[in-house]
C-alpha cells in the first residue's frame, strides 16, 4: 500500500495568522475566544466566540479577488499558499494531473448568505450582487485553491457537519493510497460567526455564554470559532525523492456512522471509529500516546466519548493523554478536525502535548488525563484525532512520527 506523508501546513484560526503561531498559542495554553465583534451582536443571548481579530482582507487579496471569495474561501486559500511555501512543492504539468484538493466545511458561505438576506429582507432591495452563488457555494473553497495553484486533480468539498475535515482528509489519504492522485491539499475552512450562524446555533442550547470547558465538571456548552487549516498529503516515496520536509505519517483512518440519533452521540459509533483508525494504521492501544479528543464541552459529548476511550483502551486508557484545543480556538465546526491536527503534529514532531485550558474541576465521568491548564512535554510516537459529528458521523484519523 501507497503510503502518505504530510509535508506543509498551514493555518488561521483565533490562535494565530499562521501555523507557526497557532503551535505557539497551543504550547502556551492560550485563551483565543472573546467578545463577539459583527453588526447585530447585540441582539444575540451568545455574545463570545474563537474569532479571527484584526484580519483586513485587503491586506492578502486584490478587490477583484474579493468579489468572489466569501470568508472561509479566504482563510482556506491563505492556509493553503502557506502550507504550499512550506512544502516547497512545484507544480509542474505533470504533477498539476496527479495532485488535487479535498476540504471539509459545514457553513461554507456562510457570511455571504448572511449579509445578502440582511440586505434582501431587512434593507428592503431587490438585487444581489451577481457573485453571490459562486462565494456561498460549499465547493467555493476548494475550487480557488486548486485554480490558485493549478491543481487539476480530484477536487471537491466534503460537508459532515463536525467531521468535515477529517472526513476530508481521510479522502485525501485514500486517494494517494488507491493512487487516483500523488498529492492532496486537504484540510478544512469555515466562518460561522455571524448574526445568523450564532442565532442559528442557539436555538440548539448547547452554547456556553463564559467558555469552553470541555470535561470538566463545570462545563456548560461548546462555543464557536472561525478559520481554516490546510495540509500538504504526499505520496512518501515522491516526498523523500524531492527532500521534502515530512512532518508526519498519515497512518490510518475510519469512519462510521451511528444510524441512531441526529444530535446525540452514540458511544459504540464512537468505539467503532477509533478502533478502525488503529487497525487500519496497524496500531495497538499501548502505541498511541495522545488522543486530540472531539471534547466540544457539553455535557453528553464529553462524557460519551470518554467512555469511549475507556471501552478501546481499557487499562491503557490510564497512561493515555488527552485534550481537546477547542477550550483555547473553539469550535471550528467544519474546518475544527483540521485546526485540531496541528495539536498532532506538534505532539509528533515537536514533543509538546497541547492542554485542555479553562478546566477547574475533575468529572468523574471525565477522569482520562486531560492535560489540565498547561502544555506537557512528552515524546510519543503515534496519535490520534477524533471528530463526532451531528447526524452521527464519526472521523477519526492515525499519524505515527515520521521513519
Amino acid at each position: 500500500m501507497r503510503r502518505v506523508v504530510v509535508t506543509g501546513h498551514g493555518a488561521i484560526s483565533a490562535l494565530g495568522a499562521t501555523a507557526a503561531e497557532n503551535r505557539a498559542s497551543m504550547r502556551e495554553g492560550r485563551l483565543g475566544i472573546g467578545q463577539l465583534e459583527f453588526q447585530d451582536v447585540e441582539r444575540l443571548a451568545i455574545q463570545i466566540g474563537g474569532q479571527v481579530r484584526g484580519y483586513r482582507p485587503e491586506d492578502h487579496f486584490g478587490r477583484q479577488e474579493l468579489t468572489l471569495y466569501d470568508r472561509f474561501t479566504q482563510f482556506a486559500l491563505l492556509a493553503a499558499r502557506e502550507a504550499m511555501a512550506e512544502s516547497g512543492l512545484a507544480v509542474d504539468e505533470a504533477l498539476s494531473e496527479r495532485a488535487g484538493v479535498v476540504l471539509g466545511t459545514a457553513g461554507g458561505g456562510l457570511q455571504t448568505q448572511d449579509e445578502n438576506y440582511r440586505q434582501v429582507y431587512e434593507e428592503g432591495k431587490n438585487r444581489v450582487h451577481p457573485f453571490v452563488v459562486p462565494r456561498l457555494m460549499n465547493n467555493a473553497a476548494a475550487s480557488h485553491v486548486s485554480m490558485t495553484h493549478n491543481l487539476r486533480g480530484p477536487c471537491y468539498t466534503v460537508a459532515s457537519a463536525c467531521a468535515s475535515s477529517n472526513h476530508a482528509m481521510g479522502q485525501a489519504l485514500n486517494l494517494i493510497r488507491a493512487g487516483q492522485a500523488d498529492v492532496v491539499l486537504t484540510g478544512g475552512s469555515e466562518s460561522m460567526l455571524c448574526f445568523g450562524g450564532i442565532k442559528a446555533w442557539e436555538g440548539l442550547r448547547v452554547m456556553s455564554k463564559d467558555g469552553c470547558r470541555p470535561f470538566c465538571a463545570t462545563r456548560n456548552g461548546m462555543v464557536q470559532g472561525e478559520g481554516a487549516a490546510v495540509f500538504v498529503f504526499e505520496e512518501r516515496g515522491r516526498a523523500m525523492a524531492r527532500g521534502a520536509p515530512i512532518l508526519a505519517e498519515v497512518a490510518g483512518f475510519a469512519m462510521t456512522s451511528d444510524a441512531s440519533d441526529i444530535v446525540m452521540p452514540s458511544q459504540e459509533g464512537a468505539e467503532r471509529a477509533m478502533r478502525g483508525a488503529m487497525r487500519d494504521a496497524g496500531l495497538n492501544p499501548e502505541d498511541v500516546g495522545y488522543i486530540n479528543a472531539h471534547g466540544t464541552g457539553t455535557t453528553v459529548n464529553d462524557r460519551t466519548e470518554c467512555a469511549a476511550v475507556r471501552q478501546v483502551f481499557g487499562t491503557q486508557a490510564d497512561r493515555l493523554m488527552i485534550s481537546s484545543t477547542k477550550s483555547m480556538h473553539g469550535h471550528l465546526i467544519g474546518g475544527t478536525g483540521a485546526v485540531e491536527l496541528i495539536a498532532c503534529l506538534m505532539a509528533l514532531d515537536e514533543g509538546v502535548i497541547a492542554p485542555t485550558i479553562g478546566w477547574r474541576e475533575r468529572d468523574p465521568d471525565c477522569d482520562l488525563d486531560v492535560v489540565p491548564n498547561a502544555a506537557r512535554e512528552a515524546r510519543v510516537r503515534a496519535v490520534m484525532t477524533n471528530a463526532f459529528a451531528f447526524g452521527g458521523l464519526n472521523a477519526v484519523l492515525a499519524l505515527k512520527a515520521p521513519e
